[in-house]
């Protein structure tokens, strides 16, 4: 019998990106053995050093390969994911649904918090890409130059990419988006306040500078209210604990007289109300429940005296009495069609294929007609 010794075909690799140790320290002009101990332990090279080998990362687009020698194949059933923060539910919620769709396909979710940190996403990124994943899914649409670069070199090599949680087509980017468009919810937040007749309106911003879609919402509320004709004012809510800072927020919203100018932790630039507002949209609901509380433990009445209204849905938002007003993002639905994107796309060897999913302004108890409304 005849025996076939002909060597089975090489499974093609996955693209790890061109750049090389040795490009690095080049750029860098430090030794190999220099760049090795930055990517082991950052923390043991010279600050001005360090600056000099981040710097070469991100112009040549390294990627170290952690697989080297452990998968023959260059290949991995990882499928990595950058989420600013898992402490919120909504973006538990999407994790959870990503994670379970991919898991029933064969595949694992590699995971990192990026604490809305544009920076220590880059680092971040190039960590999981060493791990060749089959895909690769980021938060939102605004990132470093040295990370959108690593994505575009990761597209460029076929693994699919895909930004989530936010929606807003952008022709030149070659990424696929999933998400809702977060200036749209803005509008409907500010237009569901005015058609209960308020005219005296605050946001509360989120505290972190980096949450940029927190920051469109209100910038699209405040453009709707004032296209309304109605005073608006733009509250930054302080950093730490979100309830403590919706407190604060209130504080200061109610504090500021009728010529005062926007201060403490107020947006630069913003005029304040001839008087104190009469409803309060917040960046999310735990700022919003914890300003509910303190207009009650301050003897304002909810709504009568002021409405609020959140955005996330929040489970503790419906216990509170009145039941919180808020915006019901679709957050396990941009997992579950995240893993199906991923996955098509894998089987087709296309690009995987966005998607603008729906959200729900729930109204509950605290965002009653204004008692001077119309009827």
């Amino acid at each position: 019998m005849a025996v076939d010794d002909t060597p089975p075909p090489r499974r093609s690799r996955r693209g790890h990106g061109r750049a090389t140790l040795a490009d690095v320290a080049r750029v860098a002009e430090v030794t190999k053995v220099t760049v090795s101990r930055y990517l082991r332990e950052p923390a043991k090279v010279a600050a001005a050093t360090a600056e000099r080998i981040r710097a070469a990362l991100a112009s040549t687009g390294y990627v170290p390969n952690k697989q080297a020698g452990l998968l023959a194949s260059g290949r991995s059933n990882i499928v990595a994911a950058l989420i600013p923060n898992l402490s919120h539910s909504i973006f538990g919620e999407t994790v959870q649904a990503l994670s379970e769709a991919l898991q029933a396909a064969g595949h694992e979710l590699l995971l990192a918090s990026t604490g809305y940190s544009p920076e220590r996403e880059e680092e971040q990124l190039r960590a999981l890409l060493g791990w060749a994943p089959l895909g690769l899914v980021v938060t939102g649409r605004h990132h470093t130059d040295g990370t959108r670069r690593l994505m575009a070199d990761a597209h460029a090599a076929g693994t699919p990419v895909v930004e989530v949680w936010d929606y807003q087509l952008d022709e030149a980017s070659p990424f696929a988006q999933i998400g809702f468009n977060h200036a749209q919810v803005g509008r409907a937040m500010a237009r569901h306040l005015l058609a209960a007749g308020h005219r005296a309106l605050a946001y509360v911003d989120s505290g972190v500078d980096t949450d940029f879609r927190a920051h469109e919402r209100g910038a699209a509320f405040a453009d709707e209210a004032r296209r309304a004709g109605a005073s608006i004012r733009l509250q930054r809510a302080a950093k730490g604990d979100p309830f403590d800072a919706g407190r604060q927020a209130l504080r200061e919203l109610l504090s500021a007289g009728p010529d005062a100018s926007s201060t403490g932790n107020s947006v630069p630039g913003n005029t304040a109300l001839p008087g104190r507002p009469s409803a309060v949209a917040c960046a999310n609901d735990h700022l919003a429940c914890g300003l509910l509380m303190q207009a009650q433990a301050q003897g304002l009445r909810v709504p009568q005296d002021l409405a609020v209204l959140g955005f996330g849905d929040f489970p503790v938002g419906r216990q509170l009495q009145p039941a919180l007003s808020t915006v019901h993002p679709p957050s396990q639905q941009i997992g579950w069609a995240t893993a199906q994107a991923l996955l098509a796309a894998l089987q087709s060897g296309s690009a995987p294929v966005g998607q603008a999913l729906p959200w729900q302004l729930i109204v509950r108890g605290s965002t009653l007609a204004h008692p001077l409304a119309k009827t």
